[in-house]
């Protein structure tokens, strides 16, 4: 079993050393712990402390990408070198990497979860102002409705999850991950858990919440795309019906004036129950429309995970034959 945590970086030079310096070599149910940093455009010599600090892996993008899209890059490169297990943490040393072995009991020890959240005690942490709690808290209860699971810190971005887990997650949003990727667990039937863990001093502000109105306007565009991605024709088809059954209220409104004889009077409501109808109906079609492009999205989804299965069989297997031919030729030369 093979356990690689992985770090998005962005001009993490200061604080890196010191998150790495925490992190273990040695995990209980693994045979081997890597260390893998995804450096996301960095201007300073990010990369150079990783590879001084005994980093094992070091992945590249040529410019900022965001932390969603190095977040990807991260599970993409850990599921190419073999990983069982994926740990995601941060360049900031936010999360206390003593935690990490508590990830593994519902995970690989207990097969309970596919992906286990570390809950932060949002409460007791200093260098959280109140209206930040609060807003921590509101946004796991949205992402808890949403995904329909019971995670009390979605924003956490100390997590883990299994290499099957990490084969159907795709983050679309360039943001962040950890709204998403839960509500895309509910929504594809991945067992996720939560274990609390706890956290560090703060290092430095976040870069993630630059200002609370745009942390709040970006989750909730989150939120709605995840929606219209994994759930359209409840989406749309809420809309339509929303607006069909208003304009037939509309139009029954104008019957009963018609028919005592006051219609003329509201010939208003006829052209706009006439509009909400029409608009309603088209509504609908574009939910059944759209609904058959996720189904589309969902076979895609399968094949891909299929073929990084059947490469990762050939990789072992090829392997394998490397072995059986390294020993057949040492057993010739012995002969």
């Amino acid at each position: 079993m093979k356990l690689i945590i992985q770090i998005p970086c962005f001009n993490e030079a200061e604080t890196l050393p010191i998150a790495l310096a925490a992190l273990p070599r040695i995990v209980p149910g693994f045979s081997s712990v890597e260390w893998l940093i995804i450096d996301d455009g960095s201007s300073d010599n990010t990369v150079e402390v990783a590879k001084a600090h005994g980093v094992d892996h070091v992945v590249r993008h040529t410019g900022n990408k965001g932390l969603a899209k190095a977040f990807m890059t991260g599970l993409e490169s850990s599921l190419r070198l073999g990983a069982d297990v994926i740990v995601n943490t941060d360049a900031d040393n936010q999360y206390n990497a003593d935690d990490i072995p508590a990830f593994n009991t519902p995970l690989s020890l207990q097969h309970k979860a596919e992906i286990v959240i570390g809950a932060r005690p949002i409460a007791t942490i200093e260098h959280f102002s109140p209206v930040k709690k609060m807003l921590q808290k509101l946004g796991s209860w949205v992402v808890r409705m949403a995904s329909k699971t019971d995670i009390p810190d979605a924003p956490s971005g100390f997590r883990a999850m299994s290499r099957s887990a990490a084969q159907m997650i795709m983050v679309f949003n360039d943001y962040t991950y950890t709204l998403e990727t839960i509500i895309q667990a509910g929504q594809k039937n991945i067992t996720i858990a939560s274990v609390p863990i706890r956290v560090n001093g703060d290092l430095r502000p976040s870069r993630l919440v630059k200002s609370i109105p745009s942390y709040i306007k970006s989750s909730i565009f989150t939120i709605v795309r995840i929606f219209v991605v994994y759930r359209p024709f409840n989406f749309f088809g809420t809309i339509g019906l929303s607006l069909f059954s208003l304009g037939i209220a509309i139009g029954v409104r104008f019957l009963w004036y018609y028919m005592n004889g006051d219609g003329n009077g509201h010939v208003q409501s006829l052209i706009l129950a006439g509009i909400l109808l029409g608009i309603g109906f088209q509504t609908i079609l574009v939910a059944f429309i759209a609904d058959l492009l996720s189904a589309n999205r969902k076979l895609l989804e399968d094949i891909r995970v299929k073929t990084a299965n059947i490469k990762k069989s050939e990789h072992i297997d090829y392997q394998n034959n490397a072995a059986n031919d390294t020993q057949e030729d040492s057993s010739r030369a012995g002969s």
